[in-house]
């Protein structure tokens, strides 16, 4: 038993020292931009020199090299490769102040030298420092966004570089990680019963992130929401489990989504060929966890992208926030044209000579004020605020026996306001005529 500890204490020392060896930059690559010419001109001696410290780690001092070659020789063929190797000494110290000087530098060789070759590298590097920087999906995804949109803009503005494969596949990662976050927020809605917010976050994963690993079960998801809502949703499900048979053909919610549709008597679409061979493909190539991966899990702050797609075109636009299907929508208001507005009012105003809109017809006629007919006659206009509130999608449904101790309290409630302004009616007049006897008086 002892030796059994004693084992499990070692390999965890060596593990944790692997780990030190990684952080501290034990393992860094040979620089990347070696100078091959063999000349005595001062500014290659300043460079070779600076590259020297870069690599034995004295990266203060070759940055104080290099601003002496850049103050000094301003018209150095050097120059440019001394400003990107500033940004790298920075890159190789790491922390999060050198992360964030570095980002800063690179910008500005970007901004100065566009069209050299190393642009590409400089725009590669600070999609690294915030890829490096990526936190697991159930904490703050700020860095994971950052590290998109700068993958993004790499593809975009470099695409015949060498670094857009490598970039490719990095965004990929992301999204998976990014995705990942979207479906833990989905999944906890759904859980909780909370169909509208659970179908608004599954949307929008299925819509931006269809590379995602667990697409099929957000789809399935999806279904499930939109099937608690009601028949007024029963198209919307029957499109989330279509997808499924469709786009997902190897899934393994496949044979449930095609019972789902024989159900609802909708089609079933067969399977896309061009999805079966992607869904293969994956299956084939998926990165499989080591034992020595699984056991550096704990000590690893980013999110796992093992799962991450290795063929497809990633996502190129920015998620963009939706709109859940429990708030209605301009064409179902009635009457209701164009976009919502605000203006000063000046002297009297409809709040001053008009009734209460919220007035029901029985309040209304007991205050004496006729009833505000719409100007579109509606089927809403006869419902009672129960039944107009039950046609909205809802979290949780009214059972029927709910749904009459609602409208009976309503009711009572109605009832009580209008005895109440009744007696306030009758108490008026006889305050109003004490005042006059005793002045006749």
């Amino acid at each position: 038993m002892f030796r059994h500890q004693t084992f499990a204490a070692r390999v965890f020392a060596v593990l944790l020292g692997l780990g030190l060896l990684i952080s501290t930059g034990c393992f860094h690559k040979k620089y990347e931009n070696p100078i091959t010419k063999n000349t005595v001109q001062p500014d290659k001696i300043l460079f070779d020199r600076a590259v020297n410290d870069i690599e034995h780690g004295r990266f203060e001092v070759a940055r104080i090299t290099l601003n002496t070659l850049i103050n000094t020789y301003d018209q150095s063929e050097y120059l440019a490769k001394a400003k990107l190797a500033i940004a790298d000494s920075w890159f190789r110290e790491g922390g999060t102040h050198g992360m964030a000087e570095a980002e800063a530098e690179y910008k500005d060789f970007e901004l100065f030298y566009p069209t050299m070759p190393e642009a590409a590298e400089a725009q590669n590097r600070v999609c690294m420092i915030h890829y490096k920087q990526m936190d697991k999906p159930d904490r703050d995804a700020a860095q994971a966004l950052r590290a998109e949109d700068e993958c993004r803009a790499l593809i975009t503005q470099y695409p015949n570089s060498k670094f857009v494969p490598e970039a490719t596949q990095r965004l990929r990662e992301i999204q998976e990680a990014l995705a990942e976050g979207e479906m833990r927020v989905g999944t906890f809605y759904h859980g909780k019963g909370s169909n509208p917010a659970a179908a608004n976050r599954l949307a929008r994963l299925v819509d931006q992130y269809p590379l995602y690993s667990r697409a099929d079960e957000a789809l399935w998801m999806l279904g499930d929401s939109y099937s608690r809502m009601g028949n007024r949703f029963r198209k919307q499900e029957g499109d989330a489990y279509q997808r499924i048979v469709r786009d997902y053909p190897l899934s393994p919610y496949d044979e449930q989504a095609k019972k789902k549709l024989q159900e609802l008597e909708l089609p079933v679409p067969q399977g896309d060929p061009a999805a079966y061979a992607h869904m293969k493909y994956e299956a084939e190539h998926r990165t499989r966890a080591s034992v020595m991966g699984r056991s550096m899990d704990l000590l690893r702050r980013g999110p796992d992208v093992r799962a991450a797609a290795k063929s497809g075109a990633p996502a190129m636009n920015t998620l963009r926030p939706t709109v859940p299907v429990s708030v209605p929508s301009a064409a179902e208001q009635p009457g209701f044209q164009g976009d919502v507005s605000a203006q000063t009012i000046s002297g009297s105003s409809a709040l001053d000579t008009k009734p209460d809109a919220r007035l029901s017809g029985a309040n209304a006629a007991s205050t004496g004020a006729a009833p505000q007919s719409n100007t579109v006659p509606d089927a809403n206009t006869t419902m009672t605020p129960n039944e107009r509130l039950a046609q909205l999608p809802s979290n949780h449904a009214l059972t029927p026996k709910e749904r009459k101790r609602a409208e009976k309290e309503y009711k009572a409630k109605q009832k009580k306001e209008a005895e109440r302004l009744k007696k306030e009616k009758k108490s008026a007049p006889a305050s109003a005529a004490t005042p006059s006897s005793s002045s006749n008086q």
